[in-house]
């Protein structure tokens, strides 16, 4: 038996509904050709899909498309107990790593703010030391 696809759930609602949710299913390559699409054949519908996803966060986010349809994946059951341990388990391990690898990227950004702000007053106080009053 295969999956249903994540839009099935959708399948409810307005047409506007449904194709948001076929959109998102496919990622965000589907949203650019949209827009394309609409840009061609009347600018005025891209303009408003262009409108549209920058409005929802769908063209800054990398993973907007793909979170909502992985999220119901993440906690389905698959019926076999030692396979939705380990599952859990290497979710919760990948997560606490990226945490971590996030934590290391900013501490590595805040160093090297810091480092360029120290540069620029060690170069400041060199520059009024060089300038600094003349007796005349």
């Amino acid at each position: 038996m295969t999956p249903a696809p994540a839009y099935a759930g959708r399948s409810t609602g307005n047409w506007f509904t449904r194709t948001e949710g076929w959109l998102d299913a496919r990622g965000k390559g589907a949203w650019i050709a949209a827009m394309v699409l609409g840009f061609i054949f009347f600018w005025p519908v891209g303009l408003a899909l262009l409108a549209y996803m920058i409005w929802s966060k769908r063209m800054f986010k990398g993973a907007a498309c793909t979170s909502r349809r992985m999220a119901p994946a993440r906690f389905r059951s698959t019926g076999n107990m030692a396979f939705d341990s380990y599952k859990a388990d290497m979710l919760r391990r990948l997560e606490d790593e990226q945490e971590a690898f996030e934590s290391f990227l900013n501490r590595l950004r805040e160093a090297k703010d810091k480092a360029e702000f120290d540069q620029f007053m060690e170069d400041r106080a060199k520059r009024d030391k060089d300038d600094g009053p003349t007796d005349a």
